[in-house]
């Protein structure tokens, strides 16, 4: 599936650029529908199936399906939303295609029925769905196939609108929509397949999309070099303070990375506590917040990893700001960010050069941006904007949002990743990338997918001790994907 993502309103302008450039409408519809009778009939045999059709160019999508499924032997019954007679345009054209009986939209029109076809109102519905289509939908009992998205379900933001029915598989065209993989979108929809209906690819170039389905289609690994060394591939330096485990969790992943040196500024009397660490990581004393800005304007230090198991307190604080006063890459998370809950705008002031990764949950999330508002896409992109650094906002549909509005929905996390000590991990991987040179938008992108990657890599059972030594085996699978992409 391409990775750009296109919003409701885009992709009504693709088909537009489609249509004027000498595409007609009426093909880009049967080859719609052609593509989910074709997908159904990959997984299910013949049975009855009931098409729902709406009154606009979904309903003219189901048309086709019911016409192609009759044709191949399929017991079909379409029932429509309205008058046939009101049909306008490409569905009007479909529709009159049609031979068998329309019966009118009821909740019994899918009695008997083994499958349901839902092309009632896609990704356009702008109103909340009610009345006899969610009645009617209310009463599926059988597997459920949506046209573009399950009727109810908002394309750009993945909310429900009233009501949505559990897809069984969804097909949608050209591209995918925010809605596919934000939750609750990303589970309602099932199986989500993207077909080409023969939208040419270059609208994109007018479109000029903002937000993708993250994956190494978006971001290059940084390369390597026969004559590298470790300092050309990157110091990492890694604050810790009260939990010295997040540090070790942290350390590890950024030397999984690829960073080619990793030190934890640690107080002088947690070094025993750090002795599980693997030998490669060097411990730095930092007694005071003297020693620790010294060590931070080392010209060697390439990127700070700050917060994990520092102690949400004014220590935690003071060091984070030392370390963004020295202008190199950064990444916040977890205590580093509670550490402001009541200092937002100190945190913000000091993130002006756009050089730093705020990787909040939604907890943390909402004590740094307490009157942020809408879905999370959009959260995500205001934060970027509000805080000048790159947002990445946890959770099983991650985001990762930059100051100039680009924004990548993460979509390979396992449900097993959610275990303590994940993140110190996930932030420790994006420091190893940023030490590399990878740049900011694209590291958090970067880290966030081979954070995913990785916990399937080892599969259920994963602890977050895990993850690092699953690392190389994800970077090899990046590399594999970009190889092919570049051909």
């Amino acid at each position: 599936m391409s990775h750009e993502l296109l919003t409701v309103e885009e992709m009504g302008e693709a088909d537009r650029l489609a249509i004027a450039s000498g595409v007609p409408g009426e093909e880009l519809m049967a080859n719609a529908g052609r593509a989910i009778a074709d997908a159904i009939g990959l997984r299910w045999t013949a049975r009855p199936v009931s098409v729902l059709c709406g009154p606009g160019n979904n309903g003219g999508d189901g048309f086709v399906v019911a016409r192609l499924l009759q044709e191949r032997g399929w017991p079909v019954r379409l029932a429509l939303l309205g008058n046939r007679d009101a049909l306008k345009g490409d569905a009007a054209h479909h529709a009159a295609l049609w031979t068998g009986h329309v019966e009118p939209l009821t909740a019994e029109c899918i009695n008997g029925a083994g499958l349901v076809v839902d092309a009632l109102f896609g990704a356009g519905l702008s109103r909340p769905l009610e009345g006899t289509p969610a009645e009617t939908l209310r009463r599926v009992a059988c597997p459920l196939v949506a046209v573009d998205v399950p009727s109810g379900l908002n394309g750009n933001t993945g909310e429900i609108e009233g009501f949505a029915l559990q897809a069984v598989l969804t097909v949608t065209f050209f591209r995918g929509k925010p809605g596919h993989w934000l939750n609750p979108g990303r589970g309602l929809c099932g199986e989500t397949i993207c077909a080409d209906i023969g939208i040419p690819p270059d609208v994109l170039q007018t479109i000029a999309p903002q937000t993708w389905r993250n994956g190494p289609a978006l971001w290059d690994l940084p390369q390597s070099s026969v004559d590298d060394h470790k300092y050309r591939r990157g110091h990492c330096l890694i604050a810790t303070g009260t939990m010295p485990g997040a540090a070790r969790l942290a350390a590890h992943a950024a030397l999984r990375a690829g960073a080619g040196l990793v030190s934890v500024a640690v107080a002088p009397d947690a070094m025993t506590a750090l002795a599980a660490l693997p030998a490669a990581v060097i411990l730095r004393p930092a007694a005071d917040l003297l020693a620790f800005a010294s060590l931070a304007k080392e010209p060697r230090v390439a990127a700070m990893v700050l917060g994990p198991g520092a102690g949400a307190d004014g220590r935690t604080r003071r060091r984070v700001l030392a370390a963004l006063a020295t202008g190199k890459p950064c990444v916040i998370d977890a205590d580093g960010l509670t550490a402001f809950a009541d200092a937002s705008g100190r945190l913000f002031a000091s993130l002006a050069a756009g050089n730093a990764v705020l990787t909040p949950h939604e907890g943390e999330f909402s004590r740094l941006f307490p009157v942020s508002t809408g879905d999370k896409l959009h959260r995500a992109r205001a934060a970027a904007e509000r805080s000048k650094a790159v947002v990445l906002l946890k959770g099983p549909d991650t985001v990762i949002a930059a100051p100039d509005g680009r924004a990548a929905i993460n979509t390979n996390a396992p449900p097993w990743l959610a275990t303590a000590g994940s993140g110190d991990v996930l932030a420790g991987l994006i420091g190893g990338l940023l030490a590399q040179g990878l740049p900011v938008f694209e590291a958090a992108a970067a880290g966030a997918w081979l954070h995913g990657e990785a916990a399937n890599v080892h599969g259920p059972g994963m602890i977050a001790d895990d993850l690092p030594d699953a690392l190389p085996e994800a970077l090899h699978a990046a590399r594999d994907r970009a190889r092919i992409r570049h051909g």
